[in-house]
């Protein structure tokens, strides 16, 4: 759901998790650790992977792995780390 320009939790409340990237290997080292995180946590997520370089660009976004978390840029350029994952998800 999308509201004043920011994607909120869907109406099941999962959270909305997009990772950004072309498909490098960081991209998809960031991708599979986010499931990670999202599956030690517990908690309920939908998790997108968006490969599409003008998709990624229309988030503002200029470069790549980048994650979103219900519509907040929270990395961007690197793979983060599994805590730092949990961190952001907890919130």
């Amino acid at each position: 759901m999308i509201n004043k320009g920011r994607v909120v939790r869907r109406e099941e409340n999962k959270m909305e998790i997009k990772v950004l990237g072309p498909g490098c290997m960081k991209c998809r080292k960031t991708e599979n650790i986010v499931k990670e995180a999202v599956v030690e946590s517990g908690v309920e997520a939908n998790i997108d992977k968006v490969t599409d370089i003008m998709k990624i660009a229309d988030y503002g976004v200029m470069g790549t792995p980048a994650v979103i978390v219900d519509g907040e840029v929270v990395s961007v350029g690197k793979v983060p780390t599994k805590d730092e994952i949990k961190k952001w998800i907890r919130r």
